[in-house]
């Protein structure tokens, strides 16, 4: 595993990363070279478990991609290969954050110490190795593909479970919704966020205002666990959709441009979570988009045209345009929202 290795006899070169037909997330994704090793060689650390060889590198960082590129596919690469987890996982690059920030997941996956090749200067030696992860597709896993012990997206949601949960939910007298926020410059904003939480409480949710940089992953998990509804605007901080029961409800707001990418990404893994699902679709009117082009400009009346399959006009609908709803028409999706959460939480006693 030794990514300068200039040896001749039997070598493939590899990026371990899922998205293999991505080349800008694959353009961050250090090469490594493998090799055949001579028996001679000399072994400072001898493992008698397999290694599991994965970059976290590529889109690592995003929320969505940490676990879309990241644990769902490492997920299914054990439960397809190494069911008893008796495996090492060797990483072979990532951000400084990423061990600490994900040490409690990662330990979950295996019972042997984690291996970082950027901080080795050790020969180890395994038996066997697996390099890469296996990918079903867009937060999907899918169960006919795991024989003979197959899975679901709803066993990582327990296997999330397991990691996170501690203690019992305190039940509560209101529908708790969770709004996951989006602040600064990154585009997707609720511009009128105040009212859309006044909205909430007056038809009769407790509000809590998620904001998922500054809350840790075990908190994150006991906050949405244990509430009945999310609502959000399409974006990475929507992928903690995974730390909802069967049964709550998800309510995704969905810019104008984003309705492939919204679905894709948050409503079937929704549906496959056995959550409830609506979506509110933002209006011209409703879009900061409509300030910057004409009504007739092909940004707003035909976005799929307007990207044509290139990436950086997507971040026009994705980082430019902001929201602000219209409280009147949301009230009447909010209602919708508030039964289905009210019938879930009644469910609880």
């Amino acid at each position: 595993m030794d990514p300068n290795s200039n040896q001749q006899s039997e070598w493939l070169k590899i990026r371990p990363y899922p998205r293999k037909t991505d080349k800008r997330a694959m353009s961050n994704v250090k090469e490594l070279t493998l090799t055949s090793a001579p028996h001679s060689t000399q072994c400072e650390v001898t493992h008698n478990s397999p290694a599991l060889v994965f970059s976290a590198a590529g889109y690592t960082g995003n929320f969505f991609h940490d676990f879309n590129d990241g644990f769902i596919p490492l997920f299914i690469t054990i439960n397809s290969l190494f069911f008893n987890q008796d495996v090492i996982l060797v990483i072979s690059e990532c951000h400084g954050g990423w061990p600490y920030k994900y040490a409690e997941l990662l330990s979950h996956f295996s019972h042997h110490p984690i291996i970082n090749i950027a901080k080795e200067t050790a020969t180890h030696c395994f038996p066997s190795a697996i390099v890469g992860l296996i990918s079903h597709g867009s937060m999907i896993v899918d169960p006919t593909l795991l024989k003979p012990h197959p899975k679901s997206l709803l066993d990582f949601r327990i296997f999330l479970e397991n990691t996170y949960k501690k203690g019992d939910d305190v039940l509560s007298d209101r529908p708790k919704l969770v709004l996951v926020s989006r602040k600064g410059n990154v585009g997707r904003v609720i511009l009128n966020q105040q009212e859309v939480i006044k909205a909430a409480e007056e038809i009769g949710f407790d509000v809590n205002v998620f904001e998922p940089t500054n809350t840790s992953l075990s908190e994150a998990f006991k906050i949405i666990d244990s509430s009945h509804a999310m609502l959000g605007v399409h974006g990475a901080g929507l992928t903690h959709l995974l730390f909802l029961r069967p049964g709550a409800m998800l309510m995704q707001v969905v810019p104008i441009g984003t309705e492939w990418a919204s679905d894709s990404c948050y409503k079937v893994p929704a549906l496959n979570l056995g959550l409830e699902y609506m979506e509110y679709k933002i209006e011209e009117k409703e879009s900061s988009l409509a300030e910057e082009y004409g009504p007739n400009d092909l940004v707003l009346k035909n976005p799929i045209a307007f990207v044509g399959g290139n990436y950086t006009n997507m971040r026009v609908y994705l980082r430019t345009q902001n929201v602000k709803l219209d409280i009147v028409r949301f009230k009447r999706y909010l209602r919708k929202v508030y039964k289905k959460a009210k019938k879930f939480m009644d469910m609880e006693y």
